[in-house]
């Protein structure tokens, strides 16, 4: 960092440096710039002096030398296949877990993995160099191995939609098992038997916890589950519609359609269109994340709407007790609600 003051022209000044000027180490220059108690007030005022004249500015490196805390949070979007944070629905909760987090007294630092192959990075280096107090972990497709390094070595981490676990992790997520009974249940009460079901890749948790909720709550109803009628796709409306059109190629159609997500569910809806049908008149629709596009799409969409907010803040708040020392944590599955539109129910 460049000062300008009386003790000498222009210069790069570090916290070794005014240590020197003052006769003293570098920590009790720390421990003055955070305000700590048992340095004598000739010290104090002999370094606070060197500062003024020098106009030296202590970077946070340097306070976090005495505190051991850098009040940074590593914010990582976990996954071969990263999960895109343009999505609206990881938009919303990350918006909720900033706005926390902010008023707890931390910043955030994002940690890109596009070039961690090509460098054989290290999430860990990473929050070492950077010194943070801890790290939310958003789950991506296909964890890499350098995610569970972080909770082994003990810094504490929160998941999102991301089981982790250890003295120092925990996670928050929608409680999707339920999720997918309320949707089936919705179907039944209305009479519809014969449901298909439009997944996520198999890999994530997430998908597999609603294909488990689809399966169960079926299977609790005396349903048939109907494996020509079961698809997967990536959670976006391409897949969405590719997997419905898989649907119409068999000899009998389901229908509902239950997506888990409100991206594939658009999706579907084209393709149904596409043939020459109706929704929800010829086959019904429902869609998960209540995404503010649900509101304005024709037919406005059905769909269970997760506690996005709920879910940041929980994470906020979970992640700095982690921080300070509280351990074990147990994880947190928020309820969802079924929000009832024109694709089916109204």
């Amino acid at each position: 960092m460049k000062a300008k003051g009386k003790r000498g022209t222009t210069m790069n000044l570090t916290i070794k440096d005014i240590a020197k000027m003052a006769g003293v180490s570098p920590g009790t220059v720390s421990k003055i710039i955070n305000n700590y108690s048992g340095i004598s007030e000739k010290t104090k005022k002999k370094v606070m002096d060197i500062i003024t004249e020098t106009g030296y500015q202590p970077t946070f490196s340097a306070k976090a030398l005495a505190t051991k805390k850098s009040n940074l949070i590593g914010l990582i979007y976990a996954g071969k296949v990263n999960v895109d944070f343009t999505h609206p629905y990881f938009n919303e909760v990350v918006t909720s877990f900033k706005k926390a987090i902010g008023l707890l007294g931390y910043d955030i630092i994002m940690f890109s993995n596009e070039q961690f192959y090509k460098d054989n990075g290290s999430y860990l280096a990473r929050c070492r160099h950077f010194h943070v107090d801890g790290c939310v972990i958003i789950a991506g497709e296909e964890i890499e191995d350098a995610i569970y390094e972080l909770v082994e070595a003990g810094i504490p981490c929160m998941g999102i939609d991301l089981e982790l676990s250890g003295p120092s992790a925990s996670f928050v997520m929608s409680d999707n098992v339920n999720l997918s009974r309320q949707v089936i249940q919705h179907f039944y009460l209305h009479g519809i038997r014969d449901v298909g079901f439009i997944g996520g890749k198999r890999d994530s948790a997430i998908a597999m916890f609603r294909e488990k909720g689809f399966i169960d709550a079926m299977n609790q109803l005396g349903l048939d589950v109907k494996t020509e009628w079961m698809y997967y796709g990536d959670f976006h409306e391409e897949s969405g519609y590719v997997a419905m059109k898989k649907i119409f190629e068999n000899k009998t159609l389901p229908r509902a359609i239950f997506a888990a997500s409100d991206m594939m569910a658009f999706g579907a809806i084209r393709a149904i269109k596409e043939q020459g049908l109706r929704v929800p008149e010829d086959i019904c629709i429902i869609g998960c994340d209540d995404i503010d596009a649900c509101r304005y799409s024709s037919p406005k969409l059905t769909t269970v709407r997760q506690d996005k907010d709920r879910l940041g803040k929980l994470a906020a708040y979970m992640l700095n007790d982690l921080i300070n020392g509280k351990s074990e944590l147990k994880p947190i599955f928020i309820d969802s609600k079924l929000i009832v539109r024109e694709s089916c129910g109204r």
